[in-house]
């Protein structure tokens, strides 16, 4: 498929075109040979999007391109500039046209699934945004107990599904405001249960086009943590090991009984991430917080929430800049009183002025 016929005589420069080979990945594209090209790249990547391409680009699988789509309804924040060039496919093909597209154009990729665990600067996020909440299925195997899920699938909604039939081992998560995809690169948990210690297998892209089915073993996963993380990998699907066979009167009053707890001892009134910084060793983050008085504490639209001091609330018109100092405020008020660096759960996307 040709480029838009509106392309200026820069982007036909660069010689991009759409076509059908191979998809690759990259997060880290190749540089051009041509300095001069490069540069040339360099500037229509970071244009306001590229302007030779303004109007939305339809891509194979009725998958559409969209430029300067704003990221703060996407993420649970509620705050964040615009994505460069934002698409959501619906399947595999469709992603892989979005990863080829960008490509073409030597253009970062960034992966945003419910946007849940996300700080995105105000500036924005310059190239392509592939948002993963679109990719959803599940596949309930009653012969094994195992259950498929697509990357996009929310937690909370496989929660209840499991639990309406009777299977129980994923009440924990109903109260995670995630995806799949996310909780199996991060290793999602609460309430005493975690991703490791259901997950059989997990599929997931690579950057050279190709799939691997990677084991827990094989994700070297740990507290909140995985061999994924920061590597350009993306799981497309994974696969979990329940219990089927019980009550489902029974184990649906389990998981609302997780709801209800999580709700009743962490702030949902507000646009918040959950929690903001990863336990450090036995000390639970939210206590070293309190402890250092910063309850209540507030930069500008963000707050440090009273219920739970892990939380960092939008109390309605914070900016990601807010966010960020306050986030790097208690990190060094926590660390002048206990020489403990608190290390953020939140992943931080884009530009940010140093503190």
């Amino acid at each position: 498929m040709l480029l838009p016929t509106s392309q200026t005589l820069e982007s036909r420069k660069l010689g991009v075109i759409l076509n059908n080979r191979n998809m690759t990945l990259s997060y880290d594209p190749p540089k051009l040979a041509f300095p001069e090209i490069a540069s040339l790249a360099t500037e229509l990547t970071r244009r306001s999007p590229l302007q030779s391409l303004s109007d939305s680009i339809p891509l194979p699988e009725d998958c559409i391109v969209k430029p300067k789509v704003p990221l703060a309804n996407l993420t649970s924040f509620r705050v964040g500039g615009p994505a460069d060039w934002y698409a959501a496919p619906q399947n595999l093909d469709a992603l892989n046209a979005c990863f080829t597209w960008a490509r073409q154009y030597e253009l970062p990729i960034t992966l945003l699934g419910a946007g849940s665990n996300l700080l995105v600067s105000d500036l924005g996020i310059p190239g392509l945004v592939v948002g993963t909440r679109r990719l959803r299925f599940s596949q309930f195997d009653v012969a094994t107990g195992q259950v498929t899920v697509g990357a996009g699938e929310p937690l909370p909604r496989l929660a209840w599904h499991a639990a309406e039939r009777g299977w129980q081992g994923f009440e924990w998560a109903v109260g995670i405001p995630g995806t799949v995809g996310g909780a199996v690169v991060m290793n999602a948990g609460a309430q005493g249960g975690c991703v490791a210690d259901c997950l059989v297998n997990a599929h997931v892209l690579l950057p050279n086009g190709t799939t691997q089915i990677l084991t827990p073993d094989e994700l070297s996963y740990s507290y909140r943590s995985s061999l994924l993380q920061g590597k350009g990998w993306l799981v497309t699907q994974a696969t979990f090991q329940l219990q089927p066979g019980f009550d489902p009167q029974v184990v649906t009053a389990r998981t609302n009984d997780h709801l209800n707890h999580r709700r009743s001892s962490q702030p949902y009134h507000l646009p918040s991430c959950g929690s903001v910084f990863r336990n450090p060793g036995q000390q639970a983050a939210g206590w070293l917080i309190e402890q250092a008085g910063l309850k209540g504490y507030q930069i500008g639209g963000a707050q440090i929430a009273q219920r739970h001091a892990n939380f960092i609330l939008n109390c309605g018109d914070a900016t990601a800049t807010d966010i960020f100092q306050l986030i790097r405020h208690a990190q060094h008020m926590v660390a002048d009183r206990w020489s403990l660096w608190l290390e953020p759960e939140v992943r931080i996307l884009g530009d940010f002025q140093p503190i």
